[in-house]
């Protein structure tokens, strides 16, 4: 008890001093120690919850992470909706600001370039429409129940008293929250699936490169899937030819069974980099890790099932841990779950309920398409015809300002044209020409987007139909109603089987189409088939003979063995195939996977490219003007593990010479669109090919500035570039190698300026020697890579963009973290950006078909939105350790550990 109190005594204090801090910054006049806890939840004791049947019990553990006991699902889903109000709104209520392009009424006109992008998408529409037209009425009936929840709690709440980033909002603009709906839920699914589209980020850089790279060289940065060495998900199967069904091979049968458009591009990537990446950054190297291994081969003689999806990181976390629990499981009352759900929206995500477990990692789908159309103002061309466009006006309200309207024009067929949202571009085909230009149409192409979240659909179904599902045939049911985002599913369930389904909506496409290029959207030989890959004819497995499934954004299948394209930008599996050597390597001789394996396979951080590239750099021989001032750091990597721990010396030298080698043999060869901002190099111009040599006195050369998003530029380190690096490192005079950029684009047919791998090898580790020392220090032995590689938690609104003292109120951190990028500790970070984390395992978590409350889980930051409320980053340091919570789910186990219970009652 003494110990609670001083733990008491030091919030009060922190929160004293901040009030003093935000005195000096024009709020502190009106916030005071009440305003900044106004918004923590009671937690104890009764509430009266208007709409309820009977009590409804809410018991919360020592993180605060909330179990709720009721008899009926309304009941469970309206407690639902209220408690993650009390923990959560103000994130719930930036989201759904967020998915209807409604942010400028809450942070004013810096976001309407964001929002009209966001109103040319029409999440909130689509969303609209699958409450009209799609979801099942129990699944609407749910969703009603949480939206009276949420709006009971905002009845008795607002202001300060909601979330201290309304005691801010309400000093700019006097933004007060609307009620809740059912359709912000939905719309949720739309975000989700923005931030998982697949290749639409692949498909504009490659068209990008095409202005200062050939096809073929661009065919060389895009190697393809080595099938070889990186195992797919599932082994051979096929497609029955006559019945259309997918047929696994060995499993067991579950009973019952163009360089033209470089400027209308560039605006695009441009405005993508602006969206809030809720979920992520994109790129290579980016995705989550879940496997499952059979009790043929645990110590538990049941399952272990292993999930951490790789996010963005913010505070707080995209996930809310919860359990929802039928008092009496019953056809009247299903549910009896546990896992991590997405605030603003019922039921759980990821997790397990009585009888399975399921995990979830990106499939990475291509389910996007861009298509070149040729415009007039009102019209596209379309077989020959002037189609004229679906036009729908739209007002974006501005906090503090007027507000501006935007007419959206859609095709029939191909989306729409997202080109508009751009002022780079608004005037389409100033830059493009067209050699064929119809009477009336522009010299140009305009830019839509054909994307299958677009098209209504029943995922939200799918959630709550995976929540009741007890075996792997109603598993594989609700995994045919999820359409979007297309992911992954693990499985597995308390009689011991395992599988794996890959569910999704994805398009068929017209042959010879890859999905790799924009096509052109006036002829209707490259418009999509109007037909998606049948459920039937998707992958699964169900108990495979090795054993044991692994999933980490892999690729699914050898494509060359399977007649639909699933896409042509898989993860290279760098990640997933050392999962399958870890579980392979245990379970060799008779050796059995134990709870604590799991969690250690999770924390694995070793580096694939390490091992690849540090032989070569330990034969360099350096030379330098400071005598052994390079060869001191060169030394790090002798006797290296290859492993990246925070305190690790070694990892922090190979991975500054690894952002070195690609800078120099690709980064700086890239266009301006793809390279970071900040980032100036002296180039040819585009389309020029020399003179080598400065044979007039004239420097040949402009400079040039790199325009995108450090965490989003290229090359980004994924394992992409490891493929691409591993192709030529036997070829020590391959042209990539060539530091001269004004030798590489001109040929330089005497290869007079041309450098070797060595050559470039030794000057990547002599510029990283010099970085570390202006980084770190001149000393190596106090250099770690923790001390470069850090995380910072920022909350996603006020916390990036709110004055600096506002922002220290809000924001936590840094974090020194172990891990890096294409591990399976995938502390992600960009190498043509620097080395702070751009995302994280966004939760861990170990479930234990034997007995789950022997399960285990953990939290990126914490239970609450709340600043200084004590469970904002409670999990955070041991998230940064690599450890885990207990996670009970026994109705007995979960009282013995609540620490604080509340009824709610009619």
């Amino acid at each position: 008890m003494p110990a609670r109190k001083k733990s008491r005594r030091v919030r009060f204090i922190v929160i004293a001093f901040v009030l003093l801090l935000i005195a000096g910054i024009g709020y502190g006049s009106y916030w005071s120690v009440s305003t900044v806890r106004a918004s923590f939840p009671q937690t104890t004791g009764s509430l009266k919850l208007k709409g309820l049947t009977a009590p409804v019990d809410v018991k919360r553990d020592a993180n605060g992470i909330p179990q709720i006991y009721a008899d009926t699902p309304e009941d469970l889903f309206r407690a639902q909706g209220y408690v993650q109000a009390q923990d959560r709104f103000y994130e719930m209520d930036v989201r759904r600001h967020l998915t209807s392009g409604r942010l400028s009424e809450m942070f004013g006109k810096s976001q309407v370039e964001t929002d009209a992008f966001l109103r040319t998408l029409n999440w909130r529409g689509v969303a609209q429409q699958e409450w009209d037209t799609k979801l099942d009425a129990t699944t609407k009936e749910y969703l009603q129940a949480y939206t009276d929840g949420v709006n009971a709690y905002l009845k008795d709440h607002s202001g300060s008293a909601l979330s201290l980033e309304y005691a801010a909002l309400s000093f700019s603009n006097n933004y007060k929250p609307q009620p809740w709906t059912p359709v912000d839920s939905v719309a949720w699914l739309k975000a989700m699936a923005w931030d998982l589209r697949g290749n639409m980020q692949d498909e504009i850089d490659r068209a990008l490169m095409t202005s200062r790279l050939s096809q073929s060289q661009i065919k060389q940065l895009y190697p393809a899937y080595p099938y070889d060495r990186n195992r797919p998900i599932v082994d051979a199967g096929s497609v029955d030819p006559t019945t259309g069904k997918y047929e696994p091979a060995g499993s067991g049968e579950p009973q019952g069974l163009n360089s033209t458009v470089d400027a209308q591009l560039s605006g695009i990537s441009q405005i993508i980099d602006q969206m809030p990446a809720l979920l992520g950054p994109t790129g290579s190297g980016i995705g989550s890790n879940s496997w499952v291994v059979s009790g043929r081969y645990t110590t538990t003689g049941k399952p272990l099932l292993a999930n951490d999806p790789h996010l963005a990181p913010q505070v707080p976390s995209l996930w809310y841990q919860m359990g929802l629990h039928c008092r009496t499981v019953s056809a009247a009352c299903p549910y009896d779950v546990a896992g991590y759900t997405f605030s603003g929206m019922p039921g759980v995500v990821i997790g397990h309920n009585q009888d399975i477990a399921w995990g979830m990692t990106n499939l990475g789908a291509d389910v996007t398409d861009l298509y070149l159309e040729k415009v007039t103002a009102n019209t596209y061309l379309y077989n020959g015809t002037q189609v004229p466009f679906t036009t729908r006006k739209e007002t974006i309200k501005v906090a503090g300002g007027s507000p501006r309207t935007i007419t959206v024009r859609e095709t029939k067929d191909d989306g729409p044209i997202i080109s508009d949202r751009s002022d780079e571009i608004s005037k389409v085909g100033q830059v493009a020409p067209v050699t064929d230009p119809p009477g009336g149409v522009n010299s140009g192409y305009a830019v839509a987007l054909k994307w299958t979240a677009l098209t209504p659909s029943k995922t939200m179904d799918a959630v709550f139909e995976l929540d009741r599902a007890t075996d792997f045939k109603s598993f594989r049911a609700a995994a045919a109603d999820f359409a979007v985002p297309s992911q992954n599913l693990i499985y597995a369930d308390t009689k011991g089987h395992i599988g794996y389904q890959a569910p999704g909506q994805i398009p068929i496409r017209p042959k010879g189409d890859d999905g790799t290029y924009p096509q052109p959207g006036w002829d209707s030989r490259y418009a999509w088939t109007g037909e998606y890959i049948p459920s039937q004819s998707m992958p699964y497995e169900y108990d495979p003979p090795r054993g044991y499934i692994v999933t980490a954004n892999q690729a699914v299948i050898d494509q060359s063995k399977y007649p639909y394209l699933l896409t042509a930008d898989w993860d290279y599996g760098t990640r997933s195939q050392r999962i399958n050597n870890l579980i392979a390597s245990k379970i060799k001789d008779g050796g059995k996977i134990s709870m604590d394996d799991m969690q250690s396979m999770q924390n694995d951080d070793s580096s694939e490219i390490a091992r690849i590239l540090v032989p070569y750099l330990q034969k360099i021989d350096i030379k330098d003007d400071k005598g052994d001032y390079v060869r001191q750091a060169q030394q790090l990597l002798d006797g290296w593990d290859y492993n990246q721990d925070s305190d690790s010396a070694a990892a922090a030298y190979f991975n500054a010479v690894w952002r070195n080698v690609l800078k120099l043999a690709f980064g700086n060869k890239l266009p301006k669109e793809l390279r970071p901002k900040g980032q100036c190099l002296r180039v040819l111009p585009v389309g020029e090919t020399g003179p080598v040599d400065n044979l007039d006195g004239k420097d040949p050369t402009i400079q040039e500035c790199g325009e995108r998003d450090p965490a989003e530029a290229q090359p980004d380190g994924g394992d992409r570039w490891f493929e691409v690096v591993r192709t030529i490192l036997k070829d020590p005079d391959n042209a990539w190698w060539t530091m001269s950029t004004t030798a590489f684009f001109s040929g330089d047919p005497d290869k007079a300026h041309h450098s070797t791998r060595d050559q470039l090898l030794a000057q990547a580790m002599k510029d990283a020697r010099y970085e570390l020392t202006a980084k770190l220090g001149k000393d190596i032995d106090t250099w770690s890579w923790g001390r470069l590689h850090k995380l910072e938690l920022k909350n996603q609104t006020i916390g990036t963009d709110g004055p600096g003292a506002i922002q220290w109120l809000f924001n936590r951190g840094p974090w020194q973290l172990s891990g890096g990028e294409a591990a399976v500790d995938a502390t992600g970070w960009n190498a043509a950006g620097g080395y702070d984390v751009v995302w994280v395992p966004s939760m861990r978590m170990i479930v234990n078909l034997q007995d789950f409350d022997k399960s285990r889980w953990i939290n990126l930051t914490g239970a609450s939105g709340h600043a200084y409320n004590a469970h904002y980053t409670d999990q955070t340091d041991k998230w940064a350790a690599g450890e885990l919570l207990p996670w009970y789910f026994t109705d007995e186990k979960v009282d013995q550990a609540a620490k604080a219970k509340m009824v709610l009652t009619p």
